[in-house]
């Protein structure tokens, strides 16, 4: 369970892994494979839209708007990081 703006939200073990994962890195991109490796422990990615379904489902618990992300970014061709900045 975490906190958002004095909300309490739900998430499974591997979505809060995920969440972990991330923030503890800001800034730093990782592709789908690091990602698949660092959090679920595999050495290759077994389906890209697995992640991009839990990136999703985080989206939708944790971003204010979660179509125009401002914490769990897409970086084109590479693969995902937190920024955690507040866009304009």
């Amino acid at each position: 369970m975490i906190d958002r703006e004095g909300s309490k939200i739900n998430l499974t073990a591997k979505e809060f892994d995920l969440l972990y994962f991330l923030s503890s890195h800001k800034g730093q991109v990782f592709t789908k494979e690091q990602i698949y490796e660092n959090v679920w422990g595999y050495d290759n990615a077994p389906d890209a839209s697995n992640l991009s379904s839990f990136i999703r489902k985080l989206r939708l618990k944790i971003e204010p708007q979660p179509d125009n992300p401002r914490y769990i970014i897409t970086v084109w061709g590479v693969g995902y990081k937190f920024s955690g900045e507040e866009k304009p």
